[in-house]
């Protein structure tokens, strides 16, 4: 048997979107996924969207008080720009939802739970979409940094862990390249535009935050999945190291290092894709310093050289490489087929601390999804039986924690998710709740995997 022990003060705990929990009810705006629902509801796994939801608008005490039943300290979700702003030229909040989210916020508190507060997670509000193409527009990232102006005022002082993003290259992904987020363009040079004007955004309300001189910290949250090759030849290292740059290092530089790779301004040259960009927006980016780093892990890249020919007319960072399906791969049953690999959570802490300055960083999400089948129905006890999850979940914090032991600078991990919570295009087909939601009475109902955090949580350790 061995014990693993974490750090004094290790953050424990989950986390979520308000736009994938809170529902609509007193909403100011709708959002695009509001709207696109509406008007595509074919889009959407049983034509479910995100009206409903878990409640938490009007069930957040109850949720919080189960949180701090599984023993979390922290928690982190996102203010929705439509819900909070009430005008979006001028940044004028809509009172419902400063008293709403003051509630919330001091509900955590008071319970011991810290408030880990996300600006953006894929939320555009409708409007800004439609009148100006979201984040197509340097007039919406002036908009947003009023946003992030208002959020910073009314709850900054009770707040002291702000992140800009989530994942900012999912709606370039998408929204602008493979269809799959709104507005359902394929244009390379737009997503490069879209990616760029949302690195500026961040940059603003970084050095927003810095100015408004508000005790706390402000970071990113950032997908990070390594790239792994089909065999150690030349041609499939220079696939991965293009996959890499593309979907990794095109954020993590800017928004960490201050530094835009220029092997990425090359391949945005050659390509005739380069952003309309200032001086003054460089500068910005250059200058926006974040104190900590977010990592969401689920599944590892497997890359190849391009085999065939590239045949799309327009861009993709499938141009340099192609994907590749490990055949020796372990692959989980309840979700796709998606590849399982533990380790790439100690390489992406060895990349961190070896190349990026050893920042400090937590574990933003990481999950292990289900179906309501595989998950079974609620045991003799009143729980659900996900011990395929905490089984996973074992292996993958076992890699933070040999990195850890080697010097990797993690304060935390979050789990994706509290309560099984409606996930864009797919709904409530995926679960991955401490709780799952009963989609017909709106009950919480306990899994197994919450007693195995909750002895982690309060004992800051764990033994196999």
């Amino acid at each position: 048997m061995t014990t693993y022990t974490f750090p004094e003060g290790f953050l424990w705990g989950a986390a979520a979107s308000g736009i994938q929990t809170e529902g609509t009810t007193n909403k100011a705006h709708p959002s695009i996924w509001d709207t696109w629902h509406e008007n595509n509801p074919e889009r959407f796994f049983k034509e479910i969207g995100p009206a409903k939801v878990s409640q938490t608008y009007e069930r957040f005490q109850e949720d919080v008080a189960l949180m701090k039943k599984i023993g979390m300290n922290s928690f982190r979700t996102s203010i929705q720009w439509s819900r909070l702003i009430k005008d979006f030229e001028t940044g004028e909040a809509c009172p419902d939802a400063v008293t709403f989210y003051l509630a919330y916020i001091d509900e955590m508190i008071a319970n011991g739970i810290t408030p880990m507060i996300n600006l953006y997670h894929f939320d555009m509000p409708a409007e800004l979409q439609d009148q100006y193409g979201g984040f197509e527009s340097k007039h919406v990232i002036k908009l947003f940094e009023k946003f992030a102006r208002t959020a910073f005022k009314h709850f900054g002082h009770k707040v002291k862990h702000w992140i800009t993003f989530n994942e900012p290259i999912v709606p370039v992904e998408g929204g602008y390249l493979y269809d799959f987020h709104y507005p359902c363009k394929k244009d390379g040079k737009l997503a490069v535009q879209v990616a760029f004007n949302t690195m500026v955004a961040h940059a603003k309300a970084v050095l927003a935050y810095h100015d408004m001189k508000l005790d706390g910290e402000i970071g990113v949250v950032l997908n990070l999945t390594p790239s792994y090759t089909r065999n150690g030849s030349d041609a499939d290292q220079e696939a991965a190291w293009y996959a890499d740059l593309l979907f990794n290092r095109s954020f993590l530089d800017p928004m960490v290092k201050n530094t835009i790779p220029e092997e990425l301004c090359q391949i945005l040259r050659d390509n005739d894709i380069m952003p309309a960009f200032s001086t003054a927006e460089i500068d910005e980016i250059k200058s926006a310093e974040v104190d900590f780093l977010g990592v969401n892990y689920y599944v590892p890249r497997r890359v190849k050289a391009r085999e065939a020919e590239y045949t799309l007319d327009y861009f993709t960072p499938e141009k340099y490489f192609e994907n590749y399906i490990n055949p020796q791969g372990r692959f989980n049953p309840f979700r796709d087929n998606n590849e399982i690999l533990p380790t790439a959570v100690y390489d992406i802490a060895k990349n961190i601390q070896d190349n990026y300055g050893n920042i400090k960083w937590y574990l933003a999400e990481i999950g292990i999804a289900m179906d309501l089948e595989s998950e079974g129905p609620v045991q003799h006890d009143g729980m659900i039986d996900d011990s395929f999850r905490t089984e996973l979940m074992t292996e993958h914090f076992i890699q933070l924690h040999r990195a850890i032991e080697d010097g990797a600078n993690c304060f935390g991990i979050h789990q994706w998710t509290f309560i099984d919570n409606w996930s864009w295009l797919n709904s409530f087909k995926r679960r991955y709740g401490f709780y799952r939601l009963d989609l017909e009475t709106g009950n919480r109902i306990p899994k197994r995997h919450s007693t195995w955090f909750k002895e982690l949580a309060t004992t800051n350790q764990f033994t196999v």
